[in-house]
């Protein structure tokens, strides 16, 4: 006989019922931490991942690679000539597919790098199944005298989103890449090898280190050859877990941190000319910057151990710099709460943590980048900045003058209302490039 109205509409509420309980039930597992909790857990962040890369990210422009513009001015709006330090500058953005840009003081394009990612990625890669192009991008990027460029890949809407590294020369031809999930930052030491940082996931226990969930997020540090062959790969979680400053992981994490507990945004090679001013490290050591606990740290790549580390009063900073008279100059992501003025770039000492210098940005030109951002230290004594969420860079003097100003000129949106993110940006010596490859770039002028 058929169900009657009463009898379809009664198994309705029963399996709805069903489906209440199993889902209270689960969030009481994940909560309490019951068995299975686990599995449900692990389940609920892989459905959220899966969701979000295949609805939110199909468009480029809901991702964190393009921000509402903040200006409707393009290219370069100050050129103080008298007061720059003249060159060339070398910047990444996260439109266009993967490409790296050189301009001249006045945003005149010079030179462009470019390769997509998909010509790079083979089925050896670490990335299983990469982002479309227009989801990879260019982070971090070091040019070489003789027009060869090295440059590393980050993806939006991936995890691990770090893509790996590649070196191009002056034609965009590929010379060598390293296809592991090599992140955020890269650095070229006096003697041609590379250090970088590369992440995956990880679930084994790290003792002292309870709060982590699994799986969580293991940055490395790399050391390539300058060939791109991997000589060394140190996992900086249990370092940092295993030194003296393990009280600044442990009580400084993140409250968000529970597995990314390091977030490693930056890496460089401690010089002989800075580490004669520098009492807490030796050349060859490597200056790392954590940000989840706000933290910038000294690693002895040959003991790996961490043989110093501080916070200051800057929160989750990006690109920690050792400068040649032993400060360290960083780019204070949250650290500023003045009106419109979320970020500021700080220099401190590091034997008495006094701020030897800052820029805050002003109401007319303010500085506000969440994400990314960095800071050079010019030879003249200017700085310039990288902007990354205004899709801005600006070189400034020591009274904190604005002498140089260029706005990313690439524009989306039907009404060109999202601007690209300048993920980095260099001030290149012309001095530095061989004469072969510099006349090149002024023969195009």
């Amino acid at each position: 006989m058929p169900n009657s109205k009463a009898d379809k509409v009664g198994g309705l509420i029963f399996f709805l019922a069903l489906l209440f309980i199993a889902f209270v039930g689960g969030a009481i597992l994940m909560l309490a931490k019951v068995p299975p909790y686990k599995f449900l857990s692990d389940a609920y962040d892989a459905g959220i991942a899966l969701i979000e890369k295949n609805t939110e990210y199909d468009d480029p422009l809901k991702t964190n690679f393009w921000n509402p513009a903040r200006s409707e001015q393009r290219g370069v709006t100050i050129n103080d000539s008298e007061q720059v330090y003249p060159g060339y500058t070398l910047y990444t953005s996260t439109d266009n597919y993967s490409s790296t840009r050189l301009v001249a003081m006045d945003g005149t394009l010079l030179h462009e790098w470019r390769k997509p990612y998909s010509e790079l990625w083979t089925s050896e890669s670490a990335v299983d199944k990469p982002q479309p192009d227009e989801l990879v991008t260019m982070r971090e990027a070091r040019v070489y005298p003789n027009g060869d460029l090295l440059a590393q890949y980050i993806a939006s809407g991936d995890s691990p989103y770090g893509y790996g590294i590649v070196k191009l020369d002056s034609e965009s031809n590929v010379i060598w890449k390293y296809l592991e999930h090599a992140h955020h930052d890269i650095d070229i030491g006096p003697d041609g090898r590379i250090a970088a940082l590369t992440h995956e996931y990880a679930s084994e226990p790290i003792e002292g280190v309870d709060f982590l969930e699994q799986p969580y997020i293991m940055d490395y540090a790399v050391i390539l050859s300058p060939e791109g062959k991997e000589l060394e790969k140190i996992p900086l979680l249990p370092v940092m877990a295993r030194s003296r400053y393990d009280d600044l992981l442990v009580r400084g994490a993140a409250y968000h941190a529970t597995r990314d507990a390091l977030h490693t945004n930056g890496i460089e090679f401690i010089t002989a000319e800075a580490a004669e001013n520098f009492p807490y490290g030796e050349a060859g050591d490597l200056l790392i910057s954590f940000r989840n606990i706000s933290t910038v740290a000294v690693l002895d790549p040959e003991s790996e151990e961490i043989t110093w580390a501080t916070r200051g009063p800057w929160i989750e900073q990006h690109d920690a710099d050792l400068l040649p008279n032993g400060d360290i100059m960083l780019f204070d992501n949250y650290g500023n709460f003045e009106n419109k003025n979320l970020s500021r770039v700080l220099q401190f000492d590091p034997e008495n943590m006094e701020i030897t210098w800052s820029y805050h940005g002003t109401d007319e030109h303010p500085l506000s980048s969440a994400i990314r951002s960095s800071a050079q230290r010019l030879p003249n004594g200017n700085t310039l900045i990288t902007e990354s969420n205004g899709g801005r860079l600006l070189e400034v003097t020591r009274e904190g003058d604005i002498v140089w100003e260029y706005f990313n000129p690439v524009r989306g949106g039907n009404s060109d209302q999202y601007t690209p993110v300048v993920s980095s940006g260099t001030r290149i010596d012309p001095a530095s490039l061989k004469p072969e490859f510099r006349s090149t770039l002024e023969s195009g002028r």
